[in-house]
């Protein structure tokens, strides 16, 4: 039987952030499984469709097609709806509501979760598509069990209707780390490396305001992902502190260079679907120090250390462990990639090939089978 499916190619004309990193590694996992050719791929055809002007990665089974001259929702909506061959699967939150034969990944409900951190225009976008698409749509895929609840309790859809899809974490082993002037400045075993952005559930202003206080002690501040200290005086929170260093945006190298020289990362967040960061720090040998709200605690399990995002207290209590405590930081280290390894992308795209071959009617193995 031959089996048709299309991939929803619009991250491809995105920055690359946590949802479209997603998206690339679980295409170019389908691409090797592809060739393997599992039972779950047998007689499968997946072709991906990309706006114009869209730089397309090497594949090796997985053929592209560049459809319309026309980007962003309306591409998604008009252009990719009329040329889907089969089934569809979109990675990214949103996809063509047309198409009732889709598998849609769904990372988060933020919008609900932490509405303070979007804007209206995309508020009221996302609140708009994702509850038609949760009911519409043949499978919804998301990256934690957390997110699946959260799915659930905000009625997007039922549980039955989910499959867990996490993220993996190989792509971070792939980098290929490369200090910068920048990053080589402060890195060292007194920096405290904090990556994300100014948006609220982020929560960075966090280790922002115990910037005084680590000071004192000798550590120093790394914030990945933001140049601007004046993002915080906004809400009246002095961010310019001599032991605060503002990096932006790094490529992968700089940041596994740093993430593998210095003492820890930081992740304070409220709110996380999946939470990539941390995932990426400790398959690079870094320990992780995270909040233990929403997805974290279930992603890193015991290789974290974790504090209330709302009690610098213990976040400080928690940073002095891993200076003052060699052995804690070893073990950090050790059960950190250990935790990594457990999260493959060849493992997540084989439940899409598995979710694709329920749709399709094909009979296959299940991995509890595989297993016994």
């Amino acid at each position: 039987m031959e089996r048709s499916w299309t991939i929803n190619g619009r991250f491809l004309a995105q920055p690359v952030t946590g949802v479209q990193r997603y998206a690339h590694e679980i295409l170019h996992a389908l691409d090797e499984l592809l060739v393997e050719q599992p039972p779950t791929a047998r007689g499968l055809r997946i072709e991906l469709l990309v706006p114009v002007e869209t730089s397309v990665p090497s594949l090796k089974a997985i053929h592209s097609r560049t459809v319309a001259p026309m980007y962003g929702q309306l591409w998604e909506q008009t252009a990719l709806a009329s040329h889907v061959r089969g089934g569809l699967l979109s990675f990214c939150n949103t996809g063509p509501l047309k198409v009732r034969k889709q598998i849609l990944c769904i990372h988060d409900v933020n919008t609900r979760t932490c509405p303070q951190s979007y804007s209206l225009p995309f508020r009221l976008l996302y609140d708009f598509l994702i509850p038609i698409l949760g009911r519409s749509v043949a499978a919804i895929a998301t990256v934690s069990d957390y997110s699946a609840g959260e799915l659930v309790r905000h009625r997007i859809c039922k549980s039955a209707k989910i499959t867990v899809i996490p993220n993996g974490h190989e792509h971070a082993t792939r980098w290929k780390p490369r200090h910068s002037e920048p990053t080589q400045a402060v890195a060292g075993r007194d920096t405290i490396v904090v990556v994300g952005s100014a948006i609220p559930h982020k929560n960075i202003a966090l280790i922002i305001g115990m910037a005084e206080k680590l000071a004192s002690v000798g550590l120093k501040i790394a914030v990945v992902g933001m140049s601007d200290a004046r993002v915080f005086k906004v809400a009246g929170q002095q961010a310019s502190f001599s032991n605060v260093t503002w990096l932006g945006r790094l490529s992968d190298e700089e940041l596994a260079a740093l993430l593998q020289d210095c003492l820890c990362l930081a992740f304070p967040s409220f709110v996380e679907g999946f939470g990539l960061p941390p995932l990426e720090a400790m398959a690079l040998g870094c320990p992780v120090v995270s909040s233990d709200r929403a997805s974290l605690p279930e992603i890193c399990a015991g290789a974290a250390l974790y504090a209330s995002p709302e009690d610098p207290d213990a976040w400080f209590e928690r940073f002095m462990q891993v200076r003052n405590m060699p052995d804690v930081r070893e073990t950090m280290i050790r059960l950190g990639k250990t935790r990594a390894s457990h999260y493959q992308w060849k493992a997540s795209a084989g439940r899409y090939l598995e979710t694709m071959a329920a749709l399709d009617g094909l009979s296959v193995p299940s991995r509890e089978a595989v297993a016994v």
